[in-house]
């Protein structure tokens, strides 16, 4: 844009520090280092009380970082030539650490009360009359190291969520294969697991591509649907711990929007980390089953495609089954595996049954009551019969009423 006639254009940026201050300012300045650093300290020891709170080994870190800044104003003060020093020079002497102990927004004050020492200090340190080319430079330098100050957190964010991403796929993996140890659960609860209440595991699909943004979108959301949250991400597959004391359940089936086409399915509840392998295990057996059948909900919980797993050789499916249909079956009284045999057999005919068994139809009918109570699958519900004949085909290839308990 071009300028008014008459008014001269802007000087061109100067790089260096103005015509600052005389020697004797300068001299004035490097002597009363130690003063600026004691005045800072007692700043932060009266004003902050986030610094008051920090355990003293931070306590000692953070105020080498004070001395660094005061000391780092001081050598660009006498070298007007040189950038301003930056936080990550400032940081330099603490351990990246401090950057999980003391936020940005405390950074910042920190800065504001090295500009607020170096200001109230201004008249004792400068040369008479060069008391305003010392307040201006301070906030100029201050402006320079609250720019680096975002850029410094920034990086460190960007690595720690890199290194929380990694630790988290390798915890989820463990998890899943049941390797739960002491070190384990450190590594989870460093993630943020708190481990109250209960847990429970679902997977399905992802709904596209989960670049970082959209990796931190979706943990953010599973985080405050419940208390504890854990995303593995396994190529197009996810993999998701829930954790806490309200109804997984309920925030299971809340989420499943999250997740991409196809089948969601929810693992069963569990007590313990040790046991989440089981939830995962049983979820994962049944995300590879579900497409055997059509009609499924979603979600749909593991435990309600126990038949399908059987198909695709799941051992943990196949022994719920024997324990908790055949085996129980087989054991009562009052022929109920006999007359469950005998009506899923001839067509699911109560008639046909009777006739089979050469008793009334209503015999039966009373008998299938009895089996939906002893089971807790129906026999007259066409979903519920299929799980039954499973159960009934599995227990007699494995040859036993009384199998080993399901783990």
């Amino acid at each position: 844009m071009g300028h008014p006639a008459g008014v001269d254009e802007a000087p061109a940026t100067v790089t260096t520090a103005d015509p600052r201050a005389g020697v004797e300012t300068q001299r004035r300045i490097r002597e009363g280092t130690g003063l600026l650093a004691a005045a800072a300290m007692r700043r932060l020891d009266t004003d902050l009380d986030w610094y008051r709170s920090l355990p003293a080994e931070d306590r000692s870190w953070v105020g080498l970082v004070v001395q660094a800044g005061i000391t780092a104003f001081i050598t660009w003060f006498n070298a007007p030539a040189l950038p301003p020093h930056g936080v990550g020079d400032i940081f330099a002497a603490a351990p990246p650490e401090l950057t999980r102990s003391i936020s940005l927004q405390h950074t910042l004050q920190l800065v504001r009360v090295i500009v607020d020492v170096v200001e109230a200090h201004s008249d004792q340190l400068a040369a008479p009359g060069e008391e305003r080319e010392v307040r201006e430079a301070v906030l100029r330098y201050s402006r320079e190291v609250a720019f680096s100050a975002a850029e410094v957190y920034a990086r460190a964010a960007e690595v720690r969520g890199a290194w929380d991403a990694r630790l988290e796929a390798l915890v989820v993996d463990a998890l899943v294969r049941g390797d739960v140890d002491d070190s384990l659960r450190s590594r989870v609860a460093a993630l943020g697991w708190s481990g109250h209440g209960s847990m429970l595991v679902m997977t399905g699909t992802s709904a596209g591509p989960l670049d970082e943004v959209r990796s931190a979108d979706l943990r953010r959301v599973l985080r405050r649907a419940v208390d504890d949250a854990l995303v593995g991400i396994q190529g197009n597959r996810l993999v998701v711990f829930l954790g806490g004391r309200g109804d997984l359940l309920a925030a299971a089936q809340a989420l499943t929007s999250r997740f991409g086409p196809g089948p969601v399915v929810i693992g069963p509840v569990v007590q313990d980390l040790a046991d989440c392998s089981r939830s995962a295990r049983a979820a994962l057996a049944g995300l590879v089953a579900a497409a055997a059948w059509e009609q499924a909900p979603r979600p749909v919980q593991a435990d309600e495609l126990l038949p399908e797993r059987v198909l695709v050789g799941d051992a943990t499916a196949r022994r719920v089954l024997i324990q908790q249909a055949y085996a129980p079956l087989a054991t009562s009284q009052g022929s109920l595996l006999e007359t469950l045999s005998a009506y899923l057999g001839t067509g699911r005919s109560l008639e046909a049954a009777a006739r089979t068994l050469y008793v009334h139809p209503n015999t039966v009918r009373y008998r299938l009551r009895r089996v939906a109570d002893v089971t807790g699958w129906d026999p007259l519900d066409a979903r519920e019969s299929y799980v039954l004949q499973t159960a009934l085909a599995v227990g007699r290839l494995d040859g036993t009423g009384t199998p080993e308990p399901a783990r």
